[in-house]
């Protein structure tokens, strides 16, 4: 498919303007196709010849003015309009369009529950051609109406309020002007639950098979939606957009969520069917308002080009967050932030393909490129970019200048330039100096801190490592007796902010030295952090007992980052898991350690014989967490230990018996998550078989039942596992996207590395040729989760690096194998290094 690039995009959006869509779908034509027929109104400014982007599997007329067109003129995506007028003109398209399995275009799903099935499109960033005849960019914004004909049964939701005509006819009501990638479809019969809000329709749906689970949260989900959107209103002048506010939970998503105007589509692992951490529902809250504030921005204010990604995705990220704990119970959001999405932003930004947050336009040439930044920096580190820019600028003036952008440029589009020009309205400080250093600029900057002490007097000193301005908190602590326990805890003596100068100053600070310094202390900037060495032993000791959780989440992260850079042995990450987090209180910095420890420690930064032992400490903590949740007053934690344990176990007896028996002593009874879970580890471990896997799939047929049998299935460590295995990932083209992730999951594990290690070479060009046939989200995907992360060896990054120079890899592959290969270099870096 022919990329469009940002010449292109300006040249087309120069000369056309685009009024009115008319689509009409026909979704009851079969089960590879559906019709589409569309009819767009628009406006040539001069004379001249443009093109309209089209991917049909067969194009059966296309017209311009009542004038028949040939159709065999589509070469590839693109159909020439040529010796067009100046005036307006009339564009009838009438073709076939394939469905996707790969949740590109129009999604098709059928529930192996019920056999009932389920369509979805997924527009974003030019895949509206895969269903519609679209100038498919984002400052062509127009008009949609929609009819669509469903089977009877069905319910069909879109942008806009739905009217059933009867007979399976549908009509939506006419959406504001919007860009192209957020029209959307949802169609099935699905189980939905609605109330109204604010003058307003609201709605939640999900599958049939999964409407008892709806049923169970819905009372949360519209609570924290109705909330979030009270909230929002609160912040901004603007009213909600749109007719009608509706959230669809789908299958096979590839995406968290997608914000379309007035019909949301959420991943529907978020509809959970197993038992969940109030983490994991933070999360799910998180996501439901990062979405609704993609509603102003994004869908009222729309990027002009796709190098201004960051102006939705870091908005909606910083908003999320934010509103979540203004609005809600879950007021820790910022721990959650600071230990599970900083880290992503961290390492994006110290990686060969980092960019700027807003990047230069000429590096994001065409829409290959702009999706490759959908990424840890446009989400991560841009939030965090507009957490220090609020706490440098002030809330009062952000939102202002926030206003100000909203009532300037509604239902149009606007840039970087823009955004910066309306917060500058706002405030006497220099936002656009701010926006050079902070938004033009990649890399992450480091701050030490030093410290002097004299007769009744210390002083601080920053080492500033880095370019960008950071107004900060520094937060001092003492020791304390604790009279329950006998023991030493840390108070807070004092926390205050200072702006970081580009180079040291000595700050000097009567009375004796804190035992505990931390800077950036309520992670108010965007800075890895290193501690004096006096601090850093206060900490060993001493972390779990630091007052505030987000003051632990800025020192655990810091751990990780020295980790990272060869500074902290990761066996002493370990023994600090080990000490501190049978205390600790919060569960998102629970899950986020141990996840690190598990996940990169245990599996890529310790040596083999090292691993053993690795996860005999991950048990041994798992032990105890279990051992403290006895009482029932924290099944979160119970949970969270419990999932842990499983994946550590390196002996099979005491999760068989869990599996044997249902449960865990004490709880939690096994639900479908952990039962799949266990018998993952089973499978990796050689101590279950087929037989046994294909019992648990009988009892459980779900979508994830089937993708927990292709995940343990491929974690059996056999050769003929693996052979079966590697040629459903690589040569079965009609796999879908969940169970490809599913059986690369699986396939390889640290523990059978002698038995998978024949497929490490393989591996290159057979993931090369599977990303050209089959498109960029299996290309992603095959990069992201069949990448043999497992072997960290010099062999595996010379097969890597020479894979890098294949001129045949696609973009979206060639990232993700970039990305891959520079981790696999920093964990041999890790391991050298200790």
């Amino acid at each position: 498919m022919s990329v469009l690039t940002r010449d292109e995009a300006q040249t087309r959006a120069q000369f056309l303007d685009v009024h009115r869509y008319t689509i009409d779908l026909d979704l009851t034509t079969g089960e590879e196709t559906f019709d589409s027929r569309t009819v767009i109104q628009f406006t040539a400014a001069a004379a001249g010849d443009t093109f309209v982007e089209l991917k049909p599997a067969t194009l059966r007329s296309i017209s311009l003015d009542g004038h028949p067109l040939d159709p065999a003129d589509l070469v590839d995506n693109r159909f020439p309009l040529t010796a067009l007028t100046p005036g307006t003109h009339e564009l009838r398209v009438d073709a076939a369009m394939t469905y996707s399995r790969t949740g590109e275009g129009m999604h098709r799903f059928t529930d192996p529950t019920d056999g009932e099935t389920y369509l979805y499109t997924q527009l974003c960033l030019d895949d509206a051609q895969r269903v519609f005849a679209a100038f498919d960019q984002p400052d062509l914004k127009s008009v949609f109406a929609l009819t669509v004909t469903a089977p009877e049964g069905w319910t069909v939701l879109g942008n806009g309020i739905a009217d059933h005509q009867g007979n399976g006819h549908w009509t939506l009501a006419t959406t504001p002007i919007i860009s192209t990638y957020l029209v959307a479809i949802a169609a099935g019969p699905w189980h939905s639950v609605t109330t109204e809000h604010a003058g307003l329709p609201f709605g939640i749906h999900c599958r049939r098979s999964l409407a008892p689970h709806l049923d169970t949260d819905a009372d949360e989900i519209l609570d924290i939606t109705r909330a979030c959107f009270d909230r929002f209103h609160e912040k901004f002048d603007e009213p909600y957009p749109f007719d009608s506010y509706d959230q669809a939970f789908v299958p096979e998503f590839n995406a968290g969520a997608m914000e379309n105007p007035g019909l949301v589509t959420f991943r529907d692992e978020f509809v959970y069917r197993s038992a969940v951490t109030d983490t994991e529902r933070q999360t799910r809250g998180m996501v439901i308002a990062h979405e609704m504030a993609h509603m102003w921005f994004g869908d009222l204010v729309t990027l002009a080009w796709w190098d201004d990604i960051w102006l939705n995705e870091s908005f909606a990220e910083y908003m999320g967050y934010q509103t979540l704990a203004e609005a809600t119970r879950f007021t820790d959001t910022w721990v959650d932030f600071g230990v599970a999405r900083k880290g992503w932003g961290y390492d994006a930004d110290l990686r060969p393909s980092t960019h700027p947050v807003a990047p230069d336009p000429d590096a994001v040439p065409d829409t290959a490129s702009a999706m490759l930044n959908f990424d840890g920096i446009s989400y991560a580190k841009g939030a965090s970019a507009l957490r220090q820019l609020v706490a440098w600028l002030g809330e009062k003036d952000f939102l202002a200048g926030i206003n100000t952008h909203f009532a300037r440029h509604k239902f149009a589009n606007a840039t970087l330039a823009d955004f910066i020009d309306n917060l500058a309205s706002a405030t006497d400080r220099d936002v656009h100096a701010w926006a050079d250093a902070w938004l033009r600029t990649t890399g992450v900057d480091t701050l030490t801190s030093h410290v002097e002490e004299t007769d009744n007097t210390w002083t601080l000193t920053v080492d500033h490592h880095g370019n960008r301005p950071h107004r900060i908190a520094v937060g001092a602590y003492d020791h304390a007796p604790d009279t329950h326990t006998g023991t030493d805890r840390l108070v807070l003596r004092d926390r205050y902010e200072i702006d970081v100068p580009q180079t040291g100053t000595p700050t000097p600070h009567p009375g004796h030295r804190p035992a505990l310094l931390v800077l950036n202390d309520g992670d108010l900037s965007y800075a890895k952090i290193r501690l004096d060495p006096q601090s850093w032993n206060t900490v060993v000791t001493h972390l779990s007992g630091i007052p505030d959780a987000l003051t632990r989440a800025v020192i655990w992260n810091a751990a990780r980052d020295m980790v990272r850079d060869g500074q902290l042995a990761p066996t002493t990450y370990l023994e600090a898991a080990r000490t501190h987090l049978p205390h600790e209180t919060d569960l998102a910095l629970t899950q986020g350690v141990l996840a690190f420890a598990g996940t990169h420690i245990a599996r890529r930064y310790l040596a083999p014989e090292q691993r053993p032992a690795a996860l005999a400490t991950l048990t041994a903590l798992c032990r105890d967490l279990i051992r403290r949740t006895e009482d029932g007053h924290n099944p979160g934690l119970r949970l969270t230990a419990v999932r842990h344990l499983i994946d550590a176990a390196t002996q099979p007896d005491t999760i068989q018996d869990w599996l044997t028996n249902g449960t865990v002593p004490g709880g939690p009874e096994l639900d479908p998550e952990l039962n799949w879970r266990i018998l993952t580890r089973l499978a990796v471990l050689g101590a279950t078989d087929e037989t046994t896997i294909a019992t648990a799939l009988e009892q459980d047929p779900s979508a994830t039942g089937q993708e927990g049998a292709a995940r343990c299935r491929a974690a059996l460590p056999t050769p003929e596992a693996k052979a079966t295995a590697w040629n459903t990932l690589f040569h079965d083209d009609s796999l879908s996207n969940y169970l490809f992730i599913a059986i690369a999951q699986g396939f390889w594990q640290p523990e059978q590395a002698d038995l998978v290690h024949e497929y490490v070479p393989r591996y290159y060009p057979e993931a090369t040729g599977l990303a050209t046939r089959r498109g960029p989200a299996i290309a992603d995907a095959v990069g992201r989760h069949a990448f043999p992360a497992y072997a960290v060896d010099h062999d595996s990054l010379h097969h890597g690096e020479q894979a890098l120079n294949d001129k045949s890899l696609t973009p979206a592959l060639h990232r993700r194998l970039a990305d891959q290969i520079d981790d696999l270099r920093r964990a041999l870096a890790v391991r050298n290094a200790h």
